[in-house]
């Protein structure tokens, strides 16, 4: 299977200024996300999508392919992630390379590891899974069978639909949100469907102490105190 390594990283950030260039223990963002990928054995080719040419520069000096520029619409602060993708396949299978998934990889999550890529892809070759995707376990008291949403008369209803909740913390089942550091997806599914998920999606679980997503400041600096954990080897 061929696997494209997507790495998007335009040049503008919300919150903080040219994030995805902010140094995190010695290095910037982009380069750490950068030297995951073309250590993962999965990917056939890893390319960067921007619209900046100072990230474009960097990109090409960590050794990363930057064959095309993002055109600006694509890398507004509201752009979602689905139209970056179908522009880099549609750009990249016009000169004849095709691929049979997408592998995306967003700066923002610095401390993934090139063997979470490569498990991620596998399970995408292991099952009949339209898409991959990183997760996390979602504490018991976010759990959806105890989690509430006030209903149009003002009362309380979980989540789940359910009259009454789960007794015993031992019960409930195993919940997950989207961790974010690895979509892994079938090629028809983003050109066909339109989607990054599909209709048979599989998560591969991550520990949270492997897992920070910076948005914001105070992400970066836990960021920078989980990097010094893992330069010291407490994980």
């Amino acid at each position: 299977m061929r696997v494209l390594g997507l790495i998007p990283a335009r040049g503008g950030s919300r919150d903080i200024p040219r994030k995805n260039l902010r140094v995190l223990g010695g290095k910037p963002l982009l380069q750490h996300t950068v030297e995951a990928a073309l250590a993962a054995r999965g990917l056939s080719r890893v390319v960067l999508s921007t619209e900046d040419e100072e990230i474009v520069a960097l990109g090409r000096q960590y050794g990363v392919d930057v064959p095309f520029l993002r055109p600006a619409e694509l890398a507004r602060d509201d752009t979602p992630t689905l139209p970056v993708v179908l522009h880099a396949l549609t750009w990249l299978e016009r000169v004849g390379d095709r691929f049979d998934a997408i592998c995306l990889l967003q700066p923002t999550h610095p401390l993934r590891r090139p063997e979470h890529v490569d498990a991620c892809i596998a399970l995408l070759e292991q099952t009949d899974a339209d898409a991959v995707m990183t997760v996390l376990r979602v504490p018991p008291a976010y759990n959806p069978h105890w989690v509430y949403f006030v209903d149009a008369s003002g009362h309380l209803a979980l989540s789940t639909g359910a009259r009454q909740p789960i007794p015993r913390r031992q019960e409930l089942p195993a919940a997950f949100h989207r961790e974010g550091s690895v979509y892994v997806v079938r090629r028809d599914v983003v050109m066909t469907q339109q989607s990054m998920y599909g209709d048979r999606l599989v998560g591969y679980e991550l520990d949270p102490a492997q897992s920070v997503n910076i948005d914001g400041w105070d992400d970066l600096e836990r960021a920078k105190d989980l990097l010094a954990k893992r330069i010291a080897n407490v994980f």
